[in-house]
């Protein structure tokens, strides 16, 4: 297989709460691009337009922040659910990344448990 990139899927709970706001997870985002050397393109959030009347009356798995990073070289994903206070997040990119850096970085700024991680590598057979 020729490799193209590779995806970073992770599961964290316990995470702090205080963290799943838009304004806080830019800093992630930022912070994050520049350990692992990405070049940011927009950033995109959803979290019911700051309707708190839907996002309170949401299910569980539902309720929280979904964020996407577009980077140069594909994107940066995160859902973070307030009720569950656990965090999923997605790492993809045809650009080489230091995954243990990254984990790392993901763990100390959500202070959360790492319950679930997985590499897919990406590319095509040939």
């Amino acid at each position: 297989m020729t490799e193209y990139g590779k995806e970073l899927i992770m599961d964290l709970e316990r995470c702090n709460i205080a963290m799943f706001n838009r304004r806080k997870l830019k800093i992630f985002f930022v912070g994050l691009c520049e350990k692992i050397n990405m070049k940011r393109a927009p950033l995109h959030f959803w979290d019911y337009g700051g309707d708190r009347k839907a996002r309170a009356e949401a299910e569980p798995h539902l309720a929280g922040v979904t964020a996407i990073q577009f980077i140069e070289t594909s994107d940066i994903r995160v859902h973070a659910l307030d009720k569950l206070a656990t965090v999923y997040v997605n790492v993809f990119s045809c650009k080489d990344f230091d995954v243990a850096a990254t984990k790392e970085f993901i763990v100390d700024f959500f202070g959360g448990v790492e319950t679930n991680s997985l590499i897919v590598k990406r590319g095509i057979k040939t």
